[in-house]
């Protein structure tokens, strides 16, 4: 997405020059995301580059979409510290779709237990740039994770807003590496 400006919403954003120029969002407390200004996605697919860490509880990097306002917008996160976890019930937890503020990760995990989160291919290197591919249809929402050719995620939609400004998003204690953004 060349057009629009980044406005930052609890973060900081700064701009990673190099062999992948993109956007390095800021660490922080609580959930962050970085604006796309003047973007739209109504239904349709969103595509980016992400790079996280490897480190447990301190990598939620993703994208969020159907902006109503700031606390307001569904999103979709990976848990790059989850792609490899040894603990297989940990794995489960790698790729995630949330719609706050009504369904964040908390009451999805407890009222719909693995419904809304997956585990990723194996293959998918924690600290790698991870190229995120996000589908947004009328009732459901899947999610294909690195060059995988079949969903990670498939779910139902809990949104109920079908347009809205795209962002970068981090979540709680965590920065990360955005790049390649196309709606």
């Amino acid at each position: 997405q060349k057009s629009g400006t980044l406005r930052a919403v609890n973060r900081t954003a700064t701009l990673l020059t190099g062999d992948r120029p993109g956007v390095q969002v800021g660490e922080a407390e609580g959930n962050g995301v970085v604006w796309v200004e003047k973007s739209e996605l109504g239904l349709g697919t969103i595509e980016l580059d992400v790079r996280g860490r490897d480190l447990q509880g301190q990598s939620f990097v993703g994208v969020a979409f159907h902006r109503q306002d700031d606390t307001s917008y569904e999103g979709v996160y990976l848990r790059p510290f989850n792609f490899r976890n040894a603990d297989v019930a940990r794995r489960q937890n790698a790729v995630q779709y949330i719609s706050v503020p009504d369904y964040d990760w908390p009451r999805l995990r407890k009222e719909f237990p693995s419904e809304f989160e997956n585990p990723v291919d194996e293959s998918v290197v924690p600290t790698d740039w991870v190229r995120l591919r996000v589908v947004v249809a009328e009732k459901t929402v899947q999610v294909f994770v690195g060059g995988a050719a079949t969903a990670a995620l498939d779910v139902r939609r809990l949104g109920t807003h079908n347009g809205g400004a795209v962002g970068l998003w981090a979540g709680n204690g965590s920065d990360g590496a955005f790049a390649n953004l196309k709606i």
